[in-house]
């Protein structure tokens, strides 16, 4: 690897503990959907968790002060099939996007008070992709701009106010894994089934740059890391080793540093808090999460 460990993190005598079961969400009925999304988007007063249900697809919402075992959660079930990701608005905290099997794309706003029961009816419906929608992400400088992948292989980006489909993107040879924006909502960038990470040009709707990152046949993910803009990857080796990368958005073609993690089979899912440059790594079936602290300098420093 290009990167180098220098010294122990000065985060390294951190540890999670686990809150006591009163103070835990008990109860909740995760979706059994094989499709790789986090399942969980969190905002400011509640989170939301894709539910499992009979018929249809919905998510539930959750306040943070609801505690304990969740009866009588707030469930939005206006999807006639299973809901595959969900995000939240950055600039309203009641309004979040989901996106599911029926192709549709939904925009719901959420009563303040988190009502018990079902919600129907989607402030927005957004309709084009043609298959399965897999991921939605709302831009981080404009409010009323939405990006959405599928399995028709396209990113389209939608006006939610206007209910309009502003661009299309396409060039992607098989299913998209991932998306993310970039700090300032100018650039995406994308990982996809062929091996690939693309940067996006969504107002030229053209792929400005691609690179085969990771050997592997697995799922990959991908982040812009917002306060050093460098793009984060997780994929797997050739080996089926789990491993991780960083990239110089301006040039792909070597990644600054790449990083085996171990032998797991599960696809690693990255979150990266910019106020601590600290980066999360979790996966499914994982018993633990693990941490890095990263610093950028002339080379990647991981601290673990």
């Amino acid at each position: 690897m290009s990167g180098k460990f220098v010294r122990a993190s000065k985060y390294r005598h951190v540890f999670g503990t686990e809150f006591k079961i009163d103070q835990q969400y008990s109860g909740t009925k995760m979706t059994k959907s094989a499709w790789d999304s986090n399942m969980i988007a969190c905002g400011c007063k509640h989170f939301s968790m894709i539910w499992d249900v009979a018929g249809g697809g919905a998510f539930a919402v959750i306040p943070y002060t609801k505690v304990g075992k969740q009866v009588d959660v707030c469930l939005v079930s206006g999807h006639k099939g299973t809901v595959l990701d969900i995000d939240y608005n950055p600039f309203n905290d009641n309004l979040i996007a989901s996106v599911s099997e029926d192709c549709n794309i939904c925009i719901w706003n959420i009563p303040e008070d988190c009502p018990s029961g079902n919600i129907h009816e989607a402030a927005q419906t957004l309709q084009g992709h043609k298959r399965k929608v897999g991921t939605c992400n709302f831009n981080p400088c404009a409010s009323n701009v939405l990006a959405t992948s599928s399995a028709d292989t396209t990113i389209k980006i939608w006006d939610i106010e206007q209910g309009e489909e502003m661009f299309s993107i396409g060039g992607f040879t098989d299913i998209i894994n991932s998306v993310a924006w970039n700090r300032v909502g100018s650039e995406l960038v994308s990982t996809c089934k062929d091996k690939k990470i693309r940067i996006i040009d969504p107002r030229q709707q053209t792929v400005a740059s691609d690179v085969l990152a990771h050997q592997g046949s697995k799922g990959m993910r991908c982040l812009w890391m917002q306060n050093n803009e460098m793009i984060f990857t997780t994929g797997f080796s050739r080996n089926a080793e789990r491993e991780m990368a960083f990239w110089d958005p301006r040039n792909l073609a070597t990644p600054l540093c790449r990083h085996t993690v171990d032998n797991q089979s599960g696809v690693l899912m990255p979150f990266y808090d910019p106020d601590s440059s600290i980066l999360y790594l979790g996966g499914k079936g994982d018993s633990g999460i693990s941490y890095f602290e990263i610093v950028h300098e002339k080379t990647i420093l991981l601290f673990s």
